[in-house]
């Protein structure tokens, strides 16, 4: 079974001259090593081949964005097109039209839409919304949740059992060295699938709150299901209280033809959209109520929030975008739920068999398998103890010595290239690790 048991020397030598350029070789703490990154020659369809030749099915989408896998035929021709017509301007193209009827038709809730280029610039202009709408500055945001490279959207992103502080109470903790001890003052931290304490939090800082941000199944959080009494406190609290609230779609958009939101009944008065809505290229978008979308109104002057960006709204990402949205119809979504079904269906089937102190979880085209034997609720419960964390690199080192790029530690993602051979043999790798592995599951078992 297995076929890439080495990484290449074209690979290493790359490290290597990456290492003399940047501060730790990548340009992405996202990069994965081990301890080498793999470099990448091409993409096409749903598998990458890197610079040594190797053939890996890919799961992770350049972090869940290439829902049409790689060079997305459609989408190559509309861009070569596009290029010869020019790629960036200082004035607006129909492609944005375009784009913004289509996210607007399709995602409830979303009257207008304004494009920036990153989801962090979305959440970024989301909150600043939220705060110009109602005039207050604090946020609530769920623990461990990822919302991009945002002061605000980073509290707690990577909190610890050292300093998360009490289950009912979650502490601000800071992300990275010298972030503002005042950030961490206008966050309000609740744990996720937690209906009382989102009940309670929300209230006693109502009138503080601008926003809630939240993401229907955070990635980084676990990829757990929410609860709909969870769902719905957060929806009647901030409701009750004035404050806005933000779905964070940047990611699970791509959890049905209408978004997550729709799928998990939640209401949001902004989303934030990203990846798979660029088609392959840099994008962000923010839509939501028309009220609440009239502060970057500038027609009658300088508006409650002025909102720019160079790239903002170039025509190739509308028109990748564009062509990539117009592809996911109903049928692709049924196919990527079936998809989704058969691994998630099989892993667990692999687990149950075996008794392996293991679980998974996930939605529509996304899993991901958690080193303990009981499905978490939340970020806490899905933080893994240093022997699950050992677990988990072996598991992403195995689906690459056969052929299948896994990401660690985040949602792996199908695709619209694949089928159910595909999906059948990701559930037969994870079985092989399974068997493999055993002395390894069984320590595990009998620390738990």
């Amino acid at each position: 079974m297995e076929r890439n048991v080495r990484i290449g020397q074209r690979s290493k030598d790359s490290f290597a001259r990456a290492r003399l350029v940047f501060p730790d070789g990548t340009s992405r703490v996202t990069i994965e090593r081990d301890p080498f990154p793999f470099y990448i020659e091409r993409g096409i369809g749903s598998h990458l081949f890197d610079i040594d030749g190797r053939r890996f099915l890919d799961l992770n989408c350049n972090f869940t964005t290439l829902i049409h896998g790689h060079a997305f035929l459609p989408v190559v021709e509309a861009l070569t097109n596009q290029l010869q017509f020019g790629s960036c301007f200082a004035s607006p193209t129909e492609r944005e039209i375009e784009l913004a009827e289509l996210l607007g038709a399709r995602i409830p809730q979303v009257d207008r839409v304004r494009f920036v280029n990153t989801g962090t610039e979305a959440v970024l202009f989301a909150i600043k919304a939220a705060r110009a709408f109602t005039g207050r500055s604090k946020i609530a945001k769920l623990e461990g949740a990822y919302h991009g490279a945002y002061d605000w959207g980073e509290v707690s992103l990577a909190a610890t059992p050292d300093n998360w502080g009490d289950p009912t109470a979650p502490k601000s903790t800071a992300f990275y060295r010298g972030m503002p001890t005042s950030v961490l003052d206008e966050v309000v931290v609740l744990r996720f699938n937690d209906a009382e304490g989102v009940r309670r939090l929300l209230s006693w800082h109502a009138n503080e709150l601008a926003a809630v941000v939240l993401d229907p199944m955070p990635s980084r959080g676990g990829l757990i299901a929410p609860k709909p009494e969870f769902i719905s406190a957060v929806q009647e609290t901030a409701c009750d209280n004035g404050i806005l609230v933000i779905a964070d779609e940047v990611l699970n958009l791509r959890q049905s033809f209408r978004g997550a939101s729709a799928r998990y009944g939640l209401f949001p008065d902004l989303v934030t959209m990203g990846k798979i809505v660029g088609g392959g290229l840099p994008i962000g978008a923010i839509g939501g109520r028309e009220d609440v979308m009239k502060v970057f109104d500038a027609s009658a002057g300088r508006p409650l929030l002025p909102q720019g960006g160079t790239f903002s709204a170039n025509p190739l990402s509308m028109t990748a975008g564009l062509v990539a949205m117009r592809h996911l119809d109903h049928g692709a979504f049924a196919h990527l739920e079936m998809l989704g079904n058969i691994v998630r269906d099989g892993i667990d089937r692999a687990i149950s068999s075996r008794r392996a102190p293991l679980c998974v979880t996930g939605a529509a085209s996304l899993f991901r398998v958690h080193p303990m034997a009981q499905t978490p609720n939340d970020y806490r419960e899905a933080h893994p103890a240093t022997a699950g964390a050992t677990l988990m690199k072996q598991l992403t080192r195995f689906f690459a010595e056969n052929g299948i790029f896994l990401p660690l530690g985040a949602a792996a993602c199908i695709s619209t290239p694949m089928a159910r051979a595909d999906a059948e043999f990701i559930v037969d790798v994870f079985a092989g690790f399974l068997d493999r592995h055993q002395s390894m599951l069984d320590a595990i078992t009998e620390h738990t």
